[in-house]
């Protein structure tokens, strides 16, 4: 069961977990030949329970130069179906998905662009850069990180700083 949605000239097809294989390949039949990426993204808040991951897919039929974008979403203790056999190019993506934000991929793939020993998923939410821990943020601070935006009633800190929880940031302790 796949549902279309369409926003800013995009049409996306939601396509529920358990039919993300076969609408694959419909479309896969019916001319979408050309891979073009597969993408994952965070669906939910970091640390709630539940994780989940939104996986995109934008196949092209090269005949129509029409574009398809189908959707999914993919639990902790799921399993995405690889689509890699429709597609070749989506072998590297899928291996880059389950590295970068540890979602599983049917068989499992090796590791693509981090050591064996790495520990994480540093496209995740919730992964935490302990370099922000460290020292200062070399660039321009974060909307609420510099003191001058006006007060909120929601203070959320940006990606990639962890809570107070890891000890005083490197710029706390000089002042």
């Amino acid at each position: 069961m796949s549902t279309a949605k369409t926003a800013f000239g995009q049409t996306v097809h939601h396509v529920e977990l358990a039919d993300w294989l076969t609408t694959a390949a419909e479309h896969h039949r019916n001319g979408c030949v050309m891979f073009d990426w597969l993408g994952v993204e965070d669906a939910g808040r970091p640390g709630a329970a539940g994780q989940r991951h939104a996986v995109f897919l934008h196949v092209i039929d090269p005949q129509t130069r029409e574009g398809v974008m189908l959707r999914t979403e993919v639990g902790e203790s799921e399993s995405l179906p690889s689509v890699a056999h429709l597609w070749k190019g989506a072998h590297w993506h899928e291996r880059e998905a389950a590295e970068m934000f540890g979602i599983t991929v049917d068989g499992e793939p090796e590791h693509l662009l981090l050591p064996d020993t790495f520990q994480g998923h540093p496209l995740r939410k919730d992964f935490v850069l302990a370099s922000r821990v460290v020292r200062p943020w070399p660039g321009r601070l974060e909307p609420g990180e510099d003191n001058t935006s006006a007060p909120s009633r929601r203070r959320t800190a940006p990606p990639g700083v962890p809570d107070p929880s890891w000890g005083p940031r490197r710029e706390e302790e000089q002042s």
